[in-house]
């Protein structure tokens, strides 16, 4: 099977596949039609549910978890090529069978699960850098070993060692970087700071300058962002990005809309693999008794919102809220939070 061939031949054949992996693993000839799921295939054989991903595996239980107990299946079996060490991982939170299984041939075996990625401490001999971020407006958030300036939950600019075009090019009109004569970039050890923002709409949205220095340019950028990032601005692509962890800034500057005294953001279990897609964040608080308490936030309804909390209860070892806006906060999200081994409160943000 190749990346060319026709979605719905490769779906066909992984259908195949998929019978043909379980028929040898049970012993006897499945008789169930295999159903497209997540770009792979699926199909439920004596109240168990099976799932073969057709990709990354890593953010996909949710979703294979919620077919399958919405066929009413007693147990999951996810089969995947990568990402099942995550899977594995996440699965063992849940009081629910969920087995992980790599195929060698026609052979399952079972995947190990992936432990959390080790914590990766930030160098912070870099203080003029954060200064500016500081003063510019923007708030300075190290997760995973970096150090970014964050607008209202938006990342907008990144202290690096080195250029990062991938990651910003997928974002950032214009890369901004300070030039020997604002006194930032002419160091021994190249680090800089480069500044972007998170934008799809060119004709909605002024980008950043090259000609302007790095200071004005990340002032400028902040003063943007904070326009376009409210509760009553329009639809921009500004504040379509990142929803989630505008959601946690909303939070941080009222607590009580979590039910919570205090609250500040944390780095989540594992790094972001990029800014464009929606992914979970935290936020570490305490109740008016002073209990300590986790919150992760979510925006849109995101299946795996639910496998992500199980990180974080692994991580944290404190009660874990999951705070979704009303209308995400969807009944299959609910059901799955009643399979996690520790339960979670559910908050619905108005």
């Amino acid at each position: 099977m190749t990346a060319a061939m026709d979605p719905q031949r490769r779906g066909q054949l992984l259908g195949i596949k998929l019978r043909a992996l379980v028929s040898d693993h049970v012993g006897r000839a499945i008789e169930a039609e295999p159903v497209p799921l997540l770009g792979g295939s699926a199909l439920v054989d004596a109240d168990a549910a099976w799932v073969l991903v057709d990709g990354d595996a890593s953010r996909l239980l949710g979703a294979s978890l919620a077919w399958a107990i919405r066929r009413g299946a007693s147990a999951l079996n996810v089969v995947a090529d990568a990402g099942g060490g995550t899977v594995a991982r996440r699965a063992e939170m849940f009081d629910f069978p969920i087995n992980v299984w790599l195929a060698e041939d026609r052979t399952l075996l079972p995947t190990v699960a992936e432990p959390l990625p080790e914590r990766r401490s930030a160098s912070m001999d870099n203080p003029d850098l954060i200064e500016m971020i500081i003063n510019s407006g923007a708030v300075v958030n190290v997760e995973h070993g970096t150090i970014a300036g964050e607008v209202r939950g938006l990342e907008i600019c990144r202290i690096v060692d080195q250029p990062t075009f991938g990651f910003f090019a997928e974002f950032s009109e214009v890369i901004v970087r300070a030039s020997p004569t604002d006194g930032v970039s002419d160091r021994n050890d190249g680090v800089r700071l480069e500044v972007g923002v998170g934008a799809a709409d060119r004709e909605a949205f002024q980008m950043l300058h090259g000609d302007l220095p790095t200071a004005e340019a990340l002032t400028s950028v902040v003063a943007t962002v904070i326009t376009h990032r409210s509760a009553s601005a329009r639809q921009h692509p500004l504040n379509r990005l990142g929803a989630e962890r505008y959601l946690r800034w909303e939070a941080e500057q009222d607590p009580g809309r979590v039910g919570l005294a205090s609250l500040v953001s944390v780095e989540p279990p594992a790094p972001r693999p990029n800014l464009k897609d929606p992914i979970p964040c935290v936020a570490a608080g305490a109740t008016a008794d002073d209990q300590a308490v986790h919150v992760v936030f979510s925006s849109g309804v995101d299946l795996d919102a639910i496998p992500f909390v199980a990180d974080v209860q692994r991580l944290v070892g404190t009660p874990v809220r999951l705070a979704v806006p009303t209308r995400d906060l969807v009944p299959v999200t609910r059901e799955m939070a009643e399979l996690l081994l520790n339960p979670i409160e559910l908050i619905a943000l108005g």
